[in-house]
């Protein structure tokens, strides 16, 4: 991207306190921070899964949910979601869904990378044919909705602890988006 990514610093009840340098925020003591999540679907309601790019600071090479960023100051996070979405996969997205607005997190990989997130999950309708980003995503599938639930309950270890989370917390609101 031509700019450089900041994340929004936040308090415990979400207030914000500051920005950071996306790179120098996420360490072994990664400060709160505004993010987002998107589950992307095409016409037939198949859900875009994605492999994080190797060069990933947090969780390289794990499978996750479509798209994932931070909103930059002065960005409304729709705006977001749809930076994010063409930079990283290439789509363009209509009907732009919060289905878990309270979703927030905080894990640890393997490394010792912290994610510490209050992240909306969104759900969206992909309107074109995606080009993949190779600095962000390293393998990418279309798949139905209900073989990713039973993958996500049978080895929840192969996939990112985040989209583990939102599965579990958003599964209805998931089912019936992909329905639409």
């Amino acid at each position: 991207m031509s700019i450089q990514e900041h994340v929004i610093l936040v308090n415990d009840q979400g207030m914000v306190i500051g920005t950071q340098e996306k790179y120098a925020a996420h360490t072994s003591h990664t400060p709160l921070h505004l993010a987002f999540s998107s589950w992307l679907f095409n016409a037939k309601g198949e859900c875009l899964i994605t492999r994080r790019a190797l060069n990933k600071k947090a969780w390289p090479g794990v499978w996750t949910n479509s798209v994932c960023g931070h909103p930059q100051s002065g960005e409304e996070i729709e705006q977001a979601i749809i930076r994010r979405c063409r930079f990283e996969v290439g789509a363009e997205i209509s009907a732009i869904t919060n289905i878990a607005p309270e979703f927030r997190y905080r894990k640890t990989d393997p490394s010792g990378i912290v994610e510490n997130e209050i992240c909306p999950v969104f759900a969206a309708r992909v309107t074109n044919n995606i080009i993949i980003n190779d600095d962000e995503v390293m393998e990418h599938q279309w798949v139905e909705l209900e073989a990713l639930f039973l993958a996500l309950d049978a080895t929840p270890w192969a996939f990112s602890p985040w989209m583990v989370m939102e599965a579990t917390t958003a599964r209805e609101k998931l089912r019936a988006y992909a329905g639409q």
